[in-house]
């Protein structure tokens, strides 16, 4: 089967621009670490993560100071069917709660140091184009129910993931040295499980969760509409922009589009948890080379985030029982990241500070 291939655009020329991490810096950077006052390997993961951004960043001497989170809102027409355990409305009112400062991503952000940008990517509700601090690149007032046929057409598909593409785009161009996904969508967990359990060959009720907080009949219900959703789209996980069409969310092909976006620049991202898990998998299934950029901020506790990390390769840096969404695991992460990078930066190596070697 021929798979169709992106039109010749802004992705295919994003695909296009990823290459894989400089692995001629893996050498630099490890002799890099093993010069400084500490036995070899004993930082552990903060050596391994300051090396990548070594490797994706092409220098012994990193930054990431400069961080953004970038946080895409849209809602779901399956949201309806009862797979939430917070109704559709709650999408544009959170989005306003970004927007004054209120929610839990705008606390850790501050914390970390982090900008928060917040995009409406379809949300159901129209906000005023002056609307402060929020960028509007809405596709259209929410997905169709993914249980009846596709979420969205093809072309929305692209245009939802080359909008990530910009948005990390202008990010970088602002500044930003490490970015992080986001998301805001009630229901979204529904559309990101069949994702999972598309691209992954997982059983869907081996990656779909509680969400917001489902009980055993809801949670039942969400599996059969992931399996509905299945059958009445027959998705074919060699496309990744079909699977996109067929059963995701204009936040979701944003994530993905700011993935690889981030990597054709070459800069590091901080995956958050489920929703941008199945934004990272369409990114690594699109051109695999963006996994190579990619940070797993945490574990999140929903069953099918393990099966995204597992398959991506990718090991998270924070394991805190958390399901929030936003963003808010990732911008945690930064935290760790940027102490890795001041760990390379920072520390005396044996020659400078006088210590005997090995």
């Amino acid at each position: 089967m021929t798979v169709p291939q992106p039109p010749d655009g802004l992705l295919a020329r994003t695909l296009a621009a990823i290459t894989p991490v400089g692995d001629t810096f893996t050498p630099l950077a490890a002799a890099r670490q093993n010069s400084l006052t500490k036995p070899p390997g004993s930082l552990g993961m903060l050596e391994r993560l300051g090396s990548q951004v070594c490797r994706i960043q092409r220098t012994v001497t990193p930054s990431v100071a400069r961080k953004t989170v970038l946080v895409f809102a849209a809602d779901h027409g399956v949201a309806r069917e009862g797979v939430s355990a917070y109704p559709p409305e709650v999408t544009p009112q959170m989005v306003l709660n970004f927007l004054s400062g209120g929610a839990a991503i705008n606390v850790l952000a501050r914390h970390a140091g982090a900008r928060v940008v917040v995009v409406d990517m379809g949300v159901d509700h129209d906000f005023p184009a002056d609307t402060k601090g929020l960028t509007i690149r809405k596709v259209r007032r929410g997905t169709d129910t993914i249980t009846r046929g596709p979420a969205m057409s093809r072309a929305e598909a692209v245009t939802a993931v080359e909008a990530g593409i910009e948005v990390a785009a202008a990010a970088i161009a602002d500044g930003a040295e490490l970015l992080a996904t986001g998301d805001m969508g009630i229901g979204n967990t529904t559309p990101s499980a069949a994702i999972t359990a598309c691209l992954t060959g997982r059983a869907p009720d081996r990656v779909t969760g509680r969400g917001t907080g489902l009980d055993d009949a809801g949670l039942a219900a969400k599996v059969k509409a992931v399996e509905r959703a299945f059958a009445a789209n027959i998705p074919d996980p060699t496309d990744p922009l079909g699977v996109l069409a067929a059963l995701g969310g204009f936040e979701i092909g944003a994530i993905c589009g700011a993935m690889l976006g981030a990597a054709a620049l070459r800069v590091p991202v901080v995956v958050d948890g489920f929703i941008s898990g199945a934004g990272a998998l369409l990114a690594a299934a699109l051109n695999p080379d963006a996994a190579g950029y990619m940070i797993a901020g945490h574990r999140s506790v929903e069953p099918g985030h393990q099966v995204q990390l597992d398959h991506l390769g990718l090991a998270p840096v924070l394991t805190l029982d958390m399901r929030l969404g936003e963003g808010s695991g990732a911008v945690l992460a930064m935290h760790v990241v940027e102490a890795a990078v001041r760990v390379i930066n920072e520390m005396a190596t044996f020659a400078e500070a006088g210590v005997s070697g090995r």
